[in-house]
């Protein structure tokens, strides 16, 4: 059975960081920062693969302009996205949620890499998630 939390608890924040809501919030709040800078930063180097095979032609067809030019672009979009959910989690976690939907529509249209487009739906509902949990965390 719990117990009341004492007002030195309550001061103190202990509580705060015993909530598993808090704790979910933290979780993904800290993920949907570094995960999208890390990647944003790769499109610069394509130390963790070359981002231009997850490129579908078409979008350089809409966008008339080289591939890798496109991933820089696709980079400072991540990295922005990575920061907004430091600063404004609520909106920034939005901002992730429609760029993967966005990198999925592009993966099907690729007609290639099925499973990564399954993995980032997981990861397009971690951040509505997120986007929920933020409603009620306070920074």
């Amino acid at each position: 059975m719990a117990t009341a939390p004492t007002p030195a608890q309550a001061k103190s924040g202990s509580l705060l960081a015993a909530d598993p809501q808090r704790q979910a919030f933290l979780l993904l709040r800290t993920v949907f920062t570094i995960a999208p800078i890390i990647f944003g930063l790769d499109k610069f180097t394509n130390l963790l693969t070359h981002w231009t095979m997850y490129l579908a032609p078409v979008a350089t067809t809409v966008v008339p302009i080289p591939a890798q030019t496109f991933m820089y672009i696709v980079g400072v979009v991540e990295i922005v996205a990575g920061i907004a959910v430091a600063v404004r989690p609520r909106f920034g976690s939005l901002l992730v949620a429609v760029w993967l939907l966005g990198i999925i529509v592009n993966l099907l249209v690729l007609g290639n890499f099925y499973d990564v487009a399954l993995r980032d739906f997981g990861l397009l509902v971690a951040a509505l998630a997120l986007n929920r949990l933020s409603v009620s965390a306070r920074r």
